[in-house]
This record gives structure tokens, C-alpha cells and sequence, in this order.
């Protein structure tokens, strides 16, 4: 197996564990009745499957598990742009094997209804666990997701601690989740998005749009503050 296909296969078992165990949380455990996790549970979910699969294939893949990520780090010059594809496809395949999986899972309870839950799915407007707009799901988006990369950008320069990378980073998840969870249910990851709404179809399929676009722009920002902030001095 070629190098690739091993940074592959790793991005598409990292995905699969942020997928499974974020929507996860919030499919199964969020509302369960007086014990649920709430928001704050989801929140710490999705930070925990970042920052464990970090560790456990960041030494591998990088631990991008986020086509927004690759394409942010391609921009900022830390990740080759010929290799944006394919580890885009590996996420993407990684995020709809665990939607699949936690469809079967969630289904085991009798009465469970995949569509009219919502399925974790993102959404805006009336699909909006808050009720915003569009315009504050795309604000929203866009801006959490410059934060979430601004801290990978900032956590992986080589001028910083290293081997701590995912410990932000996980943190960094875990409080955009506890900001935006009432806004778009949080997606800042085209690839989270597009497994459960491939399951629920319908709305979430309409406005899947937002939810590629958004992060990707946020992603793209801030690979450029980044590398104007970040840039080493040269001393004369």
C-alpha cells in the first residue's frame, strides 16, 4: 500500500470517529430522558474525537479529518494541493460509513424515526435547532471555522510546543460546538454535513450547499491571516 493510501485510510478512520462519535453523542445522548448530555455533552464529543483521533493518527495523516482542513492547510502552505482529493474523498467516505452505522445503531429503539429527528443533520432557517437565518448560519460558519483553523495553523507551526497539537485543537472544537450548536447544529467540516444529510435527504440535502461553502471560505481566510500573522521576521 502506497504512502497515500495509508494517509487515506487514516483520514477515512479518523472521520468516521469524529462522524460517529459527535453525531453520535447527539443522536443517542444529547435528549436521553434526565440523564441526557445536552449541548455542553455534544460539545465535548466532537472535541474528543478530534483530539483522540489526533494522537492516535495525527503521526500518520496529519489528522485533518475535515475537507476544510485540507483545503486551509493547502493554502497555507502546509499540506501539497495535489493531494487535496483524495483525502477529501477519504473523509467524505469515512463520514457516511459512520452515518450509516449510527443509522443502524439509532434504529435498534422502537419508534426511532431517522428523518423527523433531524438526524444531527446541519441546518438553517426553520432547520435551525435556534430558528437563525441563513445569513447567521453562513456568519456563523465562516467565522468558527477561521477560528478552528487559525488554532490548527497556529498549534502545528513548527515554532510552537511540540506534540500538544491535538490538546488545542480539541479544546478549539469543543468550544465552537458550545458557541454554534444552537445556530446550524455545528458543522465546520463539509464532511460531517454531508453523512447525516445524505440519510435524512430532503432539507438536508437543499442546504448542504452552505455547509461545503462556508467552512471552506472560513478555512481559506484564515490559511491567509495566518500566514501574514505568523510569517518569521527575517532580521537584517
Amino acid at each position: 500500500m502506497s504512502s497515500l493510501s495509508k494517509r487515506c485510510v487514516a483520514e477515512l478512520i479518523g472521520t468516521f470517529w469524529l462522524v460517529l462519535g459527535g453525531c453520535g453523542a447527539a443522536v443517542l445522548a444529547a435528549g436521553f430522558p434526565e440523564l441526557g448530555i445536552g449541548f455542553a455533552g455534544v460539545a465535548l464529543a466532537f472535541g474528543l474525537t478530534v483530539l483522540t483521533m489526533a494522537f492516535a493518527v495525527g503521526h500518520i495523516s496529519g489528522g485533518h479529518f475535515n475537507p476544510a482542513v485540507t483545503v486551509g492547510l493547502a493554502a497555507g502552505g502546509r499540506f501539497p494541493v495535489r493531494e487535496i482529493v483524495p483525502y477529501v474523498v477519504a473523509q467524505v467516505v469515512g463520514a457516511i460509513v459512520a452515518a450509516a452505522v449510527l443509522a443502524v445503531i439509532a434504529g435498534g429503539k422502537e419508534g426511532f424515526d431517522l428523518v423527523a429527528s433531524g438526524f444531527a443533520a446541519n441546518g438553517y432557517g426553520e432547520h435551525s435547532p435556534g430558528g437563525y437565518t441563513l445569513t447567521a448560519a453562513l456568519i456563523c460558519e465562516v467565522v468558527m471555522t477561521f477560528g478552528f483553523l487559525f488554532v490548527i495553523l497556529g498549534a502545528t507551526d513548527k515554532r510552537a510546543p511540540a506534540g500538544f497539537a491535538p490538546i488545542p485543537i480539541g479544546l478549539a472544537l469543543t468550544l465552537i460546538h458550545l458557541i454554534s450548536i444552537p445556530v446550524t447544529n455545528t458543522s465546520v467540516n463539509p464532511a460531517r454535513s454531508t453523512g447525516p444529510a445524505l440519510f435524512v435527504g430532503g432539507w438536508a440535502v437543499e442546504q448542504l450547499w452552505l455547509f461545503w461553502l462556508a467552512p471552506i471560505v472560513g478555512a481559506l481566510l484564515a490559511a491567509v491571516v495566518y500566514r501574514f500573522v505568523g510569517r518569521e521576521n527575517v532580521v537584517a
